[in-house]
């Protein structure tokens, strides 16, 4: 098997290399290597079917979870581009970026920290949005994930690996915008092949190993949670422990309870 140079190529080699080794557990739920890509290709076909184009952004507003990481490989699997959004984001914010990268679909939670973030993007003028999907929470005029997955029946398996396979790995696989410290934030432009080469080195020169336990709980919308978090898992074949918030009870119970080895924060 070559060695991947896109992030859903990534998924499927990583289900070949690590096969039935746990890579995620969350709220009692257990997927080894061999599922989570299995979900990432449900979601892909569930892409596919919904239109989804190479070079389309596809936007991510949602708290650390196993359906954001199976929603970004997923996008990413049909060609799309993610953009993480924050998940303390107000309206102005989130309408911001939604236009400036003309994000055509929006997945995103209802209800994390008492927050509707559909209901408070209903004033914002957002002309390239097209569908909104809940991936937690309950929906109201929108569409539930389990759903939304159903819609991959429509593409086959076939399909959906062979548009994995077209991708370049030059291709854009993300946008990142700038926290707008000093102005407007602005989309920072990432492909496949530079995010793979980065975090494989990263995840060397930090020592994670396949037998770790690696609990993120840095925010999956910025670098250290999407990238050197579960992305950097999927390189090594460390088991994924998402926490959705910060809270240094919850987090200390979950290290001594869930066996944690790996805990990556500011110092």
């Amino acid at each position: 098997m070559h060695a991947p140079t896109t992030i859903p190529a990534l998924a499927q080699n990583a289900a070949h290399r690590f096969g039935d080794r746990t890579a995620l557990e969350e709220d009692g739920v257990r997927w080894t290597f061999r599922e989570l890509a299995a979900h990432a290709l449900q979601a892909g076909r569930a892409f596919m079917a919904t239109g989804v184009e190479p070079g389309d952004c596809v936007a991510v507003w949602a708290p650390n979870c196993r359906e954001w990481i199976v929603a970004a490989i997923g996008l990413q699997a049909a060609g799309g581009v993610l953009v993480p959004l924050n998940t303390r984001y107000k309206a102005t914010e989130a309408g911001h970026i939604l236009r400036e990268s003309r994000a055509r679909m929006l997945c995103t939670a209802n209800g994390f920290l008492g927050i509707d973030y559909l209901s408070m993007l209903e004033g914002e003028d957002l002309p390239a949005l097209e569908r909104c999907i809940v991936l937690r929470g309950e929906p109201k005029d929108e569409e539930s994930w389990e759903s939304f997955l159903t819609r991959g029946n429509e593409v086959s398996d076939s399909n959906a690996l062979d548009r994995i396979a077209g991708l370049s790995p030059d291709a854009a696989a993300d946008i990142l915008f700038t926290s707008g410290t000093t102005g407007r934030p602005k989309g920072v432009v990432t492909t496949h092949a530079q995010t793979i080469r980065v975090f494989e080195t990263w995840s060397e020169v930090v020592g994670l190993r396949p037998d770790d336990r690696y609990l993120l709980q840095s925010n999956f919308f910025h670098t250290m949670g999407y990238k050197a978090g579960w992305l950097a898992c999927l390189v090594r074949g460390t088991t994924m422990l998402p926490q959705a918030v910060f809270d240094v009870h919850a987090i200390l119970d979950r290290v001594a309870s869930e066996r944690v080895t790996v805990l990556i924060g500011p110092p």
